[in-house]
């Protein structure tokens, strides 16, 4: 007998009126599958997302020069920061709208829908002809990134067995150093006049994500809807067959007979929850929770944005490192960037996701005060202070990349999509706003002591956030995301 029939016909759900209870054990036939081809093809089709919004903003960053010079587009630099700025609000936007859409719809149509947004900006500010076309692209290309995080972070949590889930989301989060490293590599390739007319460069640059794009838009065909959101939004047969059919692809890949599971949950199907009901459960019964990642993401938010949007200028200003040749300092912090959560995510799966998110924190936070007081003495090189970033991302980034796990896994699932953009949100606004424009103000005084003191007040935020998970974290790994926080429709 097959594992789709064997396990389609006793327990299995059947479709049912808005409102009536009923009994399924979907979630624990997810988290007790093997790993396989399957959870695979997960992270590659839905996580490649944070290596595209890696790649934007190294090629953003690099390409900025080139777009000055009148062969170009010939911006100013208060344009370029203008368009950085309308790539954020469009991220933000996107982060909420499809927040809220992903919940209501489902996690698959909205993937589609947001990798599509951004093929579309990435490709359309590709043929930008001037300040206005390109800062409206950028919002677009934002838009639909923003919108990614949302609904692709709920699907792989959602898929992804419970006692992978810890290091699969720190893998996939701090892919995003990948897409740098790989943005940076591209732009000397892209942005060298002996090999490409300048007017034609920086726009192939921008097509490299259009062509990673529509690649992953055709590996999304085989990721399927998330079962447990079908369950609880009614759709029980579609639910049924799809869990049926995932089981049967595990069994393919792995050839391992599937334990039968053991535990049930009890729900009450809605195709639609409402905001209030959503509100009371963030800011009522999870309002520590909800405390908790907000520290955790405006805490690394600003420390990421304040140091990446300001490193070449530091490296620059202090240790005359000439602007050309800052890139090769970034492309080393982003491989320090990606090695710590490589690393260090086992290790919320065994060790556990409070004092790992405690600890990541609180290393960030003291070795970034020691950087600070030796850097306002005057201690370093540029290479030995970009040793001490890559010391200090080495935690942080695995810190950062726990922030979305956070978000991600401790809220119910009606409001899980939702409660990511709000969080994400708030981060960037506050991290893409506040802190670069601090840094940028500190450097532009000239003293070390005055940016040490803006580097302490970042780690101050991480120790904060440090000591905030340490009291009210949630000891969720190895946990099914129902027993961290259930289903609105099973109250």
């Amino acid at each position: 007998m097959s594992s789709a029939a064997q396990y389609a016909s006793p327990l299995a759900p059947r479709e049912s009126a808005e409102g009536g209870a009923i009994t399924t054990d979907i979630p624990a036939r997810l988290d007790r599958l093997p790993w396989s081809r399957f959870h695979v093809l997960v992270m590659v089709a839905l996580g490649v997302t944070w290596i595209l919004d890696g790649l934007e903003v190294t090629i953003i960053g690099a390409i900025a020069p080139v777009l000055q010079n009148t062969q170009t587009l010939g911006l100013s630099a208060g344009e370029i920061g203008a368009a950085g700025s309308a790539y954020i609000v469009g991220a933000v936007v996107g982060a909420l709208l499809f927040g809220w859409l992903t919940d209501r719809f489902g996690r698959r149509l909205v993937f589609y829908v947001t990798l599509i947004v951004y093929l579309l900006g990435v490709l359309l500010t590709a043929t930008s002809w001037s300040f206005w076309s390109f800062a409206l692209f950028r919002a677009v290309t934002g838009l639909g990134i923003g919108g990614e995080y949302a609904a692709i972070n709920s699907a792989i949590d959602e898929l992804i067995p419970a006692r992978f889930r810890g290091r699969v989301d720190l893998i996939i989060n701090g892919s995003f150093w990948l897409g740098a490293a790989a943005g940076a590599g591209a732009s000397l390739l892209f942005l060298d006049p002996n090999l490409i007319a300048p007017n034609l460069g920086w726009r192939l640059g921008f097509a490299i994500g259009g062509i990673l794009g529509l690649g992953i838009l055709l590996l999304r065909h085989y990721v399927p809807e998330s079962p447990r959101w079908l369950i609880t939004h009614g759709w029980t047969r579609k639910a049924d067959a799809t869990i049926a059919d995932i089981e049967q692809r595990v069994r393919a890949d792995t050839g391992a007979e599937l334990d039968p599971p053991h535990e049930r949950l009890r729900v009450h199907p809605r195709r639609s929850f409402g905001f209030g009901l959503i509100a009371r459960a963030m800011l009522g019964k999870y309002r520590s929770r909800s405390l908790v990642v907000l520290a955790l993401m405006v805490a690394q938010a600003f420390l990421f944005n304040a140091v990446f949007f300001s490193y070449g200028l530091v490296l620059s200003k202090f240790h005359g490192v000439p602007e050309e040749g800052t890139g090769l300092y970034l492309m080393t912090l982003a491989v320090s960037n990606f090695l710590g959560p490589l690393l260090l995510g086992p290790l919320f799966d065994t060790i556990g996701r409070r004092a790992m998110i405690a600890g990541t924190y609180a290393a960030g936070g003291v070795l970034l005060i020691a950087t600070a007081i030796l850097f306002g003495l005057d201690a370093f090189t540029a290479w030995t202070q970009t040793f001490a970033w890559m010391l200090i991302f080495f935690f942080a980034s695995a810190a950062a990349s726990s922030a979305y796990l956070t978000a991600s896994e401790v809220f119910p699932l009606e409001t899980r999509a939702l409660a990511i953009a709000i969080f994400y949100a708030v981060g960037t606004a506050i991290g893409g706003t506040f802190a670069p424009a601090l840094f940028g103000h500190l450097i532009e005084i000239g003293s070390p002591w005055a940016l040490a003191g803006g580097y302490i007040f970042a780690a101050v935020l991480m120790l904060a956030a440090a000591v905030a998970e340490a009291g009210f974290g949630i000891d969720a790994e190895m946990r099914s995301l129902e027993s961290i926080a259930g289903p609105l429709s099973s109250e």
